[in-house]
């Protein structure tokens, strides 16, 4: 299932940071003149909607320096393997992401776990959907790179890697310094179709590799200088990041 844009979907959040809102998941563009970095890459299904999504801005394919990766779940890398074999551009990662975007293995939730949730609400049409887009579609990226030192990355925007592991192992999440913008991927969302929770929480539980790990994570957030948020899932949240790592942990105490 391909899906098609409409101008809803793309958000300008600031100059040259645009959020941009596929299969129920997001990715985001930061443009520096005709370059620019995506973060995250949609299902599989996206793949034209990321293309049609640059192109909406005068960008193309050719302009991406590089394919930044929160974590390797497939409504995230879905199209990251395309759009390197046609243009070039590495695919970077945290390291301990790498062999999780090879598919050296795949720690996604499964079909049990799913079905074994499918009486709460929104499940079953999720469900439905991210099979469609091509949630269990093989999709591995063939060369992933891990980030080459630590600190600032040399992409448009200059975004810094902040380790977020839980959701999978070696999620990150991306400062934008000069913006004061934090692309949190699945480590903080604002919304999902199985959560009736709007606003920033964490994930529901069957979709981390570790709960307690990624609840331990949104301490990372805490010491980081923004106030605009885009998420993995659902619409940008504007306030500190650390107010709404505060209220995603509170949220998901027991």
């Amino acid at each position: 299932m391909q899906k098609h844009l409409t101008d809803d979907d793309i958000v300008r959040a600031r100059d040259d940071v645009y959020l941009v809102s596929g299969s129920d998941t997001n990715w985001v563009i930061v443009r520096d003149g005709d370059d620019c970095t995506l973060i995250d890459a949609g299902y599989p299904g996206d793949h034209d909607a990321v293309l049609s999504s640059l192109a909406a801005i005068g960008l193309s394919p050719a302009s991406i320096r590089a394919v930044l990766v929160t974590h390797a779940h497939n409504d995230h890398i879905g199209a990251a393997q395309r759009l390197r074999s046609a243009h070039g551009m590495p695919v970077l990662m945290h390291e301990k992401e790498v062999p999780h975007a090879r598919r050296d293995f795949l720690s996604q939730v499964t079909l049990g776990q799913v079905l074994g949730q499918a009486w709460r609400p929104g499940v079953l049409r999720w469900a439905v959907h991210a099979l469609r887009a091509g949630g269990k579609a093989h999709v591995p990226v063939a060369e992933p790179t891990a980030f080459p030192a630590p600190g600032p990355l040399d992409l448009p925007g200059a975004p810094v890697p902040v380790f977020t592991p839980g959701h999978t192992g070696g999620h990150c999440a991306y400062h934008l310094p000069a913006h004061g913008i934090v692309v949190s991927g699945d480590a903080l969302v604002t919304a999902h179709p199985t959560s009736r929770v709007r606003g920033p929480q964490l994930l529901p539980g069957m979709f981390h590799t570790d709960r307690a790990r990624a609840l331990d994570s949104l301490a990372a957030f805490e010491g980081i200088d923004a106030d605009l948020i885009l998420p993995g899932h659902g619409p940008l949240h504007f306030g500190t990041v650390k107010d709404a790592a505060a209220l995603a942990a509170e949220r998901a105490t027991p």
